[in-house]
């Protein structure tokens, strides 16, 4: 097969990002009250996260802002950030019900994990990474770049970490043209199946396949890429041993995407909120170590969505 450039407007580096501001959303003290005052009205009614819908969670002056960046990520840079959500000092279902509640005007709250809940924290619980149950949400090594499996995905930073744990993200498809314009024997090898780990445990379901990139109908791009579930995967008997072709695509794509040239970095604070669109961009986390007191650790809540109605979700 013959792989061709995509033409996408994620198509960026991290240094022009770093220079341009317009993928920020700052609230106004307006936007901070509305938000609050429907987080009441949420939790006086008991409503569960996962019913939260912009007519449930209404947003007078706050939504069009919203609307705004839910089409800058997912027609635009696949990047968007809020600032000044009002976390500071709240109880932790507070916190919840202020991202479920600003996610649902992005797009549908996908249910996670086996257990199909409408979010996670982030946070280092003292998992074991080599665990084959371990997810990357429950541990605080340096994660891998990597896409996750819906649409978009949204962090809520309630507390950063007291050194490190810094997000960092690439254009999937600045580093897909890449590879095509310096490499395009390696690019027709990532649109072929690869194994991936579920790390659900060790039975055959854990394990899949699917490509690296693949296109939809229209020609769009969009990226499946986790190298640390990828390599998991070579845990499994039944799973072969990665070819050189792809333990060479492999070096090449983790070259490209912890290159200064590609990457964005960003320090999330109290009240940042993250968003994400899977299909275009690739997102990591630096190692992090927390405080000793347990009040004072690492913790964002994070969302996926769906903002295609009727795509299969994925847990």
């Amino acid at each position: 097969m013959t792989v061709t450039g995509a033409c996408h407007p994620a198509d960026w580096q991290g240094e022009r990002m770093a220079h341009d501001d317009g993928w920020h959303r700052i609230l106004t003290d307006v936007h901070r009250a509305e938000l609050l005052a429907a987080a009441d009205a949420v939790q006086r009614a008991g409503t569960p996260l996962a019913e939260l819908r912009p007519d449930v969670f209404p947003l007078p002056t706050l939504g069009p802002l919203l609307t705004r960046l839910a089409a800058d990520v997912t027609s635009g840079s696949g990047v968007g950030l809020l600032r000044g959500v009002p976390v500071a000092g709240l109880a932790d279902r507070r916190c919840e019900i202020l991202a479920a509640g600003l996610a649902c005007h992005v797009g549908d709250i996908v249910p996670q994990l086996s257990q199909r809940v409408p979010l996670v924290h982030v946070r280092d619980e003292g998992a074991d990474p080599a665990r084959s149950t371990t997810r990357s949400h429950q541990h605080r090594q340096r994660l891998g770049f990597h896409a996750d499996p819906t649409d978009v995905v949204a962090l809520l930073c309630v507390r950063p970490a007291r050194s490190g744990g810094l997000s960092t993200i690439v254009s999937a498809v600045a580093v897909h043209n890449e590879i095509v314009r310096t490499r395009p024997d390696l690019a027709e090898v990532l649109y072929r199946p690869w194994w991936y780990d579920r790390r659900t445990g060790d039975g055959p379901e854990s394990f899949y396949q699917q490509p690296v990139y693949t296109r939809d109908d229209a020609g769009g791009l969009r990226s499946h890429y986790g190298p640390d579930y990828i390599r998991s995967a070579q845990r499994s008997p039944h799973v072969p041993p990665l070819s050189p072709a792809q333990v060479e695509a492999m070096t090449v794509l983790d070259q490209l995407t912890n290159s200064p040239r590609f990457v964005l970095t960003m320090d999330l604070r109290p009240g940042d909120m993250q968003f994400l669109d899977n299909r275009v961009v690739l997102h990591s986390r630096t190692a992090y170590e927390d405080d000793p007191d347990p009040a004072l650790r690492r913790d964002l809540i994070r969302l996926w969505l769906r903002t295609d109605r009727g795509e299969r979700t994925t847990t």
